[in-house]
């Protein structure tokens, strides 16, 4: 009896889906998209970044390329354990925070490594980099006699005043973005209406072709 039920029912329902105008399916989405990600962004924790540079110094015995090539292997071996290790007593956090917080970056053009350090607390996330880039710096130098460059400390972290992590307004827009093309792929797999529902329509004829019909007979 109820799948019976279920069936009757199922082409009223896809007749009224149809039947929806087609902006409809796209402005759910757009409001849906919005709503959740604006949500996603309110009850998401914000996060902070902040940043330590660190410049590669070719000494008497080196020259400005070569310090371009020892500043790529520094950012490169910055996230390695035998730097986090040492890091880790200066940040007051364990190696595997560091591992998951700490991030480098170089230039093709200049011979810095900057080392960003990501946390929910401004503090930590400046004294994280910081001690980065401090044991980055200290076991670069101590092999300065073979390599011929050293690393100095341009630029410290400071304690970030606002979040790097983006706001409700933010996740929302991008919320909306992506539920409004949801909402349009959805128009575009949307069920048509068939040829035999407009067979299942009462037919109807005109009033006045009926009344010049009788006239006719008469």
């Amino acid at each position: 009896m109820t799948d019976h039920h279920s069936r009757r029912h199922r082409p009223a329902r896809l007749a009224r889906v149809r039947a929806l105008p087609p902006w409809s399916l796209v402005a759910a989405g757009v409001l849906a998209g919005g709503l959740l990600g604006g949500a996603y962004g309110g009850l998401k924790t914000p996060t902070y970044t902040a940043t330590s540079y660190v410049v590669v110094v070719p000494t008497e015995r080196s020259d400005t390329s070569s310090a371009l090539g020892f500043a790529q292997a520094y950012g490169r071996v910055a996230t390695q354990l035998a730097v986090l290790g040492d890091a880790q007593g200066r940040a007051g956090v364990p190696v595997e925070t560091l591992r998951e917080s700490v991030r480098t970056a170089t230039s093709p053009d200049a011979p810095m490594v900057a080392v960003s350090a990501t946390s929910a607390r401004p503090a930590q996330a400046a004294a994280m980099a910081n001690a980065v880039a401090a044991a980055l710096t200290a076991q670069a130098n101590g092999t300065k006699a073979d390599t011929h460059v050293q690393l100095v400390q341009f630029s410290r972290a400071v304690r970030p005043d606002s979040p790097t992590s983006p706001s409700a307004g933010l996740t929302a827009l991008v919320g909306a973005s992506g539920g409004g093309l949801l909402g349009g792929l959805a128009l575009l797999v949307r069920p048509r209406r068939r040829p035999e529902d407009e067979l299942l329509r009462p037919a109807s004829v005109p009033a006045p072709a009926v009344a010049a019909d009788a006239r006719g007979r008469l």
